[in-house]
């Protein structure tokens, strides 16, 4: 089953009696609240999603500024959304997918068969000529039920060690990694021994996914192997979910670390490493 889906497919989709679910996440660092736009044109029958309160959880600093929602919370969430067990659900956002990646992933995480990634995000439904429509959607709420996570994931713990037997991904962009800058959380740096792969290198000039030989290329480059473990982290683990998918389309199995770098450099006692080589200095 394809993780993505084009704009003519899904218009395709629509337009049957298939039962399909259409989520905006529109959210980014420096507009968190996307409804204002979703309001002034979203596809049509798409359901808001807010990121903040509907795909993380409240928690202190050392739990990182996105924690995942619990399985209850989703849930409760996706029957406001409207999503029935059988569902196909269809996801995109205004920024290449970075947040759309992050509903994604829990809902595959939480066992929802068919999720997919708009691919172009909500240009690429604009350039291909399709109406928007204003307003907001309310939808008879759903029934589905979830799982408990399922897909493989990093302890802060798992994250100090998979570099001494695997790869570790900082997608953040260069100036972060190397510790240049951090205008977010307490520490500069990276976790040592994690190698930078910025999540834009994912995606082409129109927002779309790579080609999976070109991804599988990318990350291979990178040291990714089949035989070795991958690990993936961001700022708060919503852009590190962008290139968990890529990863996937890849044909990798990625373990996505949910506290990312707002975790890790809220506790003290975990060391920094600096400079554009894995490892760095302390």
């Amino acid at each position: 089953m394809s993780l993505l889906i084009t704009p003519d497919a899904l218009a395709e989709l629509l337009a049957t009696d298939a039962p399909v679910r259409v989520l905006d996440v529109r959210w980014r660092l420096d507009r968190p609240d996307g409804r204002p736009e979703y309001l002034a044109g979203h596809i049509p029958g798409a359901v808001y999603v807010d990121l903040d309160r509907e795909l993380a959880s409240r928690g202190e600093p050392t739990d990182g500024r996105h924690p995942l929602p619990s399985t209850a919370q989703l849930g409760e969430a996706a029957r406001r959304w409207g999503i029935d067990d059988g569902d196909t659900v269809v996801i995109y956002d205004d920024l290449d997918s970075f947040a759309a990646a992050r509903a994604w992933w829990l809902l595959t995480d939480a066992g929802v068969a068919d999720v997919r990634i708009l691919d172009g995000a909500l240009r690429g439904w604009v350039s291909s000529g399709r109406p928007l429509e204003e307003g907001v959607v309310v939808p008879v709420p759903g029934s589905v039920t979830l799982a408990r996570g399922i897909l493989p994931r990093l302890s802060i713990e798992d994250a100090a060690r998979l570099p001494e037997r695997g790869v570790l991904l900082d997608v953040r962009a260069e100036e972060r990694y190397r510790g240049d800058n951090e205008p977010i959380d307490p520490r500069a740096g990276h976790v040592p021994g994690a190698v930078n792969a910025p999540t834009t290198g994912n995606v082409d000039a129109e927002g779309r996914f790579l080609a999976p030989v070109a991804l599988r290329e990318r990350f291979t480059q990178l040291g990714v192997t089949d035989d070795r473990p991958v690990g993936v982290y961001c700022g708060s683990g919503i852009t590190a979910s962008h290139t968990a998918l890529a990863l996937t389309l890849a044909g990798f199995a990625p373990q996505l670390y949910p506290g990312s770098w707002s975790q890790w450099s809220n506790h003290p006692d975990r060391p920094v490493a600096l400079g554009s080589q894995p490892g760095g200095r302390s």
